[in-house]
């Protein structure tokens, strides 16, 4: 018969693979990878009020050193999470949100940094469409 604490490991193992199975998946997708090298990219995606995102950011060829935030979001709350973040966006959360991560490490064999300007667009927010009016 299993002891008490085989069977509380097990069950613990078995709750930490549970919650990594529901994690959210990376929603920024398809956007184009920054070179550490002193660019400066701008990613965006949509996002439902309420909900969260959890980004990995190192490329195959990266090593990431450091991850820091240059301005925080105002419609959200964001964590730092290893080489990666995860934005939680508010329930009520309605237009954009932005925010700006500054990113340290090594390129291939090459150091440097890159500024990651990401924004949010709430899936609930109206349609912006502009109508030119035309009088006689």
């Amino acid at each position: 018969m299993p002891s008490i604490s085989t069977i509380a490991s097990g069950f613990a193992a078995l709750i930490m693979f549970t919650s990594a199975a529901v994690a959210t998946p990376n929603c920024l997708r398809d956007n184009k990878a920054y070179k550490l090298a002193g660019d400066t990219i701008e990613w965006s995606t949509t996002i439902t009020p309420g909900a969260d995102c959890i980004q990995g950011l190192r490329w195959s060829t990266m090593q990431i050193r450091s991850v820091s935030v240059s301005e925080k979001p105002a419609n959200g709350k964001l964590v730092l999470v290893g080489p990666g973040f995860r934005y939680f966006a508010k329930p009520d959360f309605k237009g954009e949100d932005k925010f700006t991560l500054l990113i340290v490490g090594k390129n291939r064999h090459d150091e440097g940094s890159s500024t990651v300007r990401i924004t949010f667009v709430s899936k609930d927010a109206p349609l912006k469409v502009s109508v030119a009016m035309h009088h006689e």
